[in-house]
């Protein structure tokens, strides 16, 4: 059966996917300027030529030059022709050089670079079913995954996230007992640990690289605050009065197993703090930028570091509240409630 090529919609694709193949480039670009201080020194400085640029940066201003157009063409900086210099506008500024900001964005670029870097075994393993371990990618995954999620911790964990929980930081005021499972770098257990100073602390992760990292970075914070290699379901101690989970679970091979675990750990009138990334619990709540990105880092990163693992659930990226909490009550909790939320995250309270 033959069918009818509208000429119109066929080159409005084309010219999509040009647009596709130069956001991809950008990817690479962005952490070159990060890298090389570009969008540092065109903050401190202002407009500026690609020779003043490379001076500053101690860099070449042939590829100063080629940067700065290729930011340019993709609306990253503005050009002003009439003076040949380049401008970083203020709202780029926030979102390029500013790391205490929850829209910092630098880290989002890192961890979906080092990504990518890996599509060809990520090929193989489609193919076979297998999967490819966390353990197995580059640092820029590891690293651009605490730099992307790590603005929004700091903004929003302490002022929204652990107040929308039931009791809990009264508990922290007080002294409690605490587990972050799946924990990275520690952003988020650090982040507590310096809040609440009568609370003592457990991160626990299997990578054994981010737990060294985390070691160090907690260290003026004494034994309150310690961290081991563990995998979910292994983590060591009991009688927790909070458990937390960011932007994990769903890279679990075995998320009941880990649930389960975590009920086993809790305390009585403990509570899980869950955080996954935003999403609707059908494809069609999950088809716009967010939910595309997601599912691009779920193809490549998340279904694949489940299937390296026993069981291999694959919950995948997007797996959305419904289904979060079907692991959940199957590891035996009985309540289950949304208490926050962010363009890039939701916050779930469960409890025994």
């Amino acid at each position: 059966m033959t069918v009818a090529i509208d000429s119109d919609k066929l080159m409005g694709f084309v010219f999509k996917a040009v647009d596709e193949v130069g956001a991809t480039l950008n990817a690479a670009l962005v952490v070159m300027g990060d890298r090389l201080g570009f969008y540092q020194a065109l903050a401190d400085h202002g407009p500026s030529t690609p020779t003043e640029l490379a001076e500053r940066t101690s860099t070449d201003q042939h590829y100063t030059r080629e940067w700065l157009n290729a930011q340019a063409a993709g609306g990253f900086v503005e050009y002003d022709a009439s003076t040949g210099r380049y401008t970083l506008p203020p709202e780029q500024t926030v979102a390029m050089t500013d790391p205490n900001s929850p829209a910092y964005l630098p880290g989002f670029f890192q961890i979906a670079l080092g990504t990518i870097q890996h599509t060809t075994e990520t090929i193989e393993a489609a193919r076979s079913g297998a999967g490819v371990g966390w353990h197995e990618h580059t640092s820029d995954v590891h690293v651009g995954c605490e730099r992307f999620f790590r603005p929004s911790y700091n903004a929003n964990l302490l002022p929204s996230w652990l107040p929308a929980l039931d009791g809990v930081v009264a508990k922290l005021e007080r002294g409690a007992k605490v587990a972050d499972m799946g924990c990275g770098h520690g952003a988020s257990t650090i982040l507590m640990a310096e809040a609440f100073p009568k609370s003592r602390f457990t991160g626990s992760d299997y990578h054994q690289a981010s737990i060294e990292t985390a070691r160090e970075r907690a260290a003026s914070l004494g034994e309150r605050v310690t961290f081991e290699v563990a995998a979910a379901d292994k983590f060591s101690g009991s009688g927790y009065d909070l458990v937390t989970t960011f932007d994990a679970l769903h890279d679990m091979g075995d998320p009941v197993g880990a649930a389960r675990h975590v009920r086993e750990s809790l305390a009585p009138d403990g509570t899980w703090m869950l955080v996954e990334p935003m999403a609707g619990d059908h494809v069609e709540d999950n088809l716009n930028p967010v939910g595309r990105a997601y599912y691009g880092f779920s193809t490549l990163l998340c279904t694949p570091a489940s299937l390296s693992q026993p069981v291999g659930l694959a919950l995948g990226t997007q797996a959305g509240p419904a289904r979060i909490q079907d692991v959940t009550t199957a590891a035996g909790f009985s309540r289950f409630r949304t208490v926050a939320q962010t363009p890039f995250n939701l916050v779930f309270e469960v409890r025994p």
